[in-house]
């Protein structure tokens, strides 16, 4: 394991605070499985990979399964009484008061193909709350971070959002599927160019949406995004102290929504290049 994403897993896992000693452990699993994902990677000619429902741009591989499997036995392991929600495995125990929320490999395309932008990604709700993530990126020796009240860090430094007052002194991640809402992305595309501004897709919602906590993206919107992908970065984004929407609402945990997550005084902004979708 990379020193760097290392040395900052200090907290003492006897601490009476049971979130604090979850939040270590994210971590530490984050990063495990970034690893085991970063072996797989560099065999990943020799994998087998398949599409899910017969779409075509939603593709899974043996790694994505391999790697659920570890972060569900270590987390069942340390936390028998938590419930899960994956994206290769599903839910179990969804009534549980801390459910663990994973993407294994957010990025399965970039993966697959060969392109560095795909990470591990962990987050908790604790009695429905998103409370802590750890978004885990082997490629570039990185783990973003963050507990509610305690912060957000890569590795071991602290992170805030962008302060940028314009839309046009950065960028804007965004990102779309084949899924409900995919034709409210031209025009915020539109909209954005005509104002100025500049976007780009990486093929990681979740990398995107902790690049917009450290600051290296003004923000991230995306048409339609599961809860696994986006879970552990809504945190990272609040911690950094950004704004999100109301990405929960309407069985959002389990069906996904659109999802916008910015710097604070630009978050106004995009919402309204998005209009009322981004509610609906």
């Amino acid at each position: 394991m990379p020193a760097t994403l290392t040395a900052h897993l200090d907290l003492d896992p006897n601490q009476p605070l049971a979130l604090e000693h979850r939040y270590l452990q994210a971590q530490r699993i984050a990063v495990q499985a970034a690893q085991l994902g970063l072996e797989y990677y560099r065999q990943r000619e020799t994998l087998e990979v398949a599409h899910k429902d017969g779409v075509g741009q939603d593709v899974v591989s043996m790694a994505d399964r391999e790697l659920e499997d570890f972060i569900k036995g270590q987390l069942a392991q340390h936390f028998p009484e938590d419930g899960f929600l994956g994206e290769e495995t599903g839910g179990s125990d969804l009534q549980a008061r801390c459910i663990w929320v994973v993407d294994p490999i957010d990025g399965t395309s970039c993966f697959v193909n060969g392109l560095h932008t795909w990470c591990v990604s962990i987050g908790l709700l604790v009695d429905g709350v998103p409370s802590l993530g750890a978004v885990a990126d082997a490629n570039h020796d990185e783990l973003f971070h963050a507990c509610k009240g305690l912060g957000a860090y890569v590795n071991q430094t602290p992170i805030v959002v962008n302060p940028a007052v314009d839309l046009t002194l950065g960028v804007t991640g965004v990102g779309t599927s084949h899924r409900r809402g995919k034709e409210h992305f031209l025009p915020f595309i539109k909209q954005l160019l005509d104002e100025g501004g500049m976007f780009i897709r990486n093929g990681s919602g979740a990398l995107m949406i902790a690049y917009v906590a450290a600051g290296r993206l003004l923000g991230y919107y995306e048409t339609h995004i599961n809860s696994w992908d986006c879970l552990a970065g809504l945190v990272l984004v609040s911690e950094a102290g950004g704004q999100c929407s109301d990405f929960l609402k309407d069985r959002g945990l389990i069906e996904g929504n659109p999802l916008l997550v910015a710097a604070p005084q630009l978050y106004p902004a995009l919402a309204r290049m998005i209009g009322p979708s981004l509610n609906s």
